[in-house]
Order: structure tokens, then C-alpha cells, then sequence
């Protein structure tokens, strides 16, 4: 599969996610651009790390009850800010 997506240098943060998920777990928020249909798109991007890989085809989970979500998208607005 080839690649589609392309971060930033310095726009990655990883963010600890809560139980339930296992140990070593994070969300990978970053901006890049990723090919939308022939066409290089600036996104924000979040992506499941597991013990140090990122697990291309898994959605983010936020585990009701936590505040994964919200520290996700304090992430996100670092990254903004950063710019």
C-alpha cells in the first residue's frame, strides 16, 4: 500500500490513552498533508500508536468517561499554535 499521508517535522504529539487500552498506548495527532483524490490536502491527522507502531487501518477510541478526547484536541491546539 503505498503511503498517503506526509506529517510535518515538529507538528507530532503523542497523547496517553486511558484504560481500557493497553499499556503503551497513545494517540498520534499531527498535520501534514495527505493525497485526497489526486490532490495534496493539509489535514490534522490521529492515528492509534501500539508499543511504538501505528496501527494504519484502526480508528482513535476514546473510552467513555475519560478525557482522552479532550486531550486529544488540546493537542490539536498546540499544534496551531505552533505554527
Amino acid at each position: 500500500m503505498a503511503k498517503t499521508y506526509f506529517p510535518f517535522e515538529r507538528t507530532v504529539e503523542l497523547v496517553t490513552a486511558s484504560k481500557p487500552h493497553p499499556d503503551n498506548t497513545y494517540y498520534k495527532v499531527s498535520r501534514g498533508t495527505e493525497l485526497w483524490d489526486g490532490e495534496n490536502v493539509e489535514v490534522f491527522k490521529v492515528q492509534m500508536v501500539y508499543d511504538g507502531e501505528i496501527a494504519g487501518r484502526r480508528s482513535p477510541s476514546y473510552p467513555v468517561g475519560t478525557d482522552d478526547h479532550q486531550r486529544v484536541q488540546l493537542a490539536i491546539e498546540k499544534i496551531i499554535r505552533s505554527r
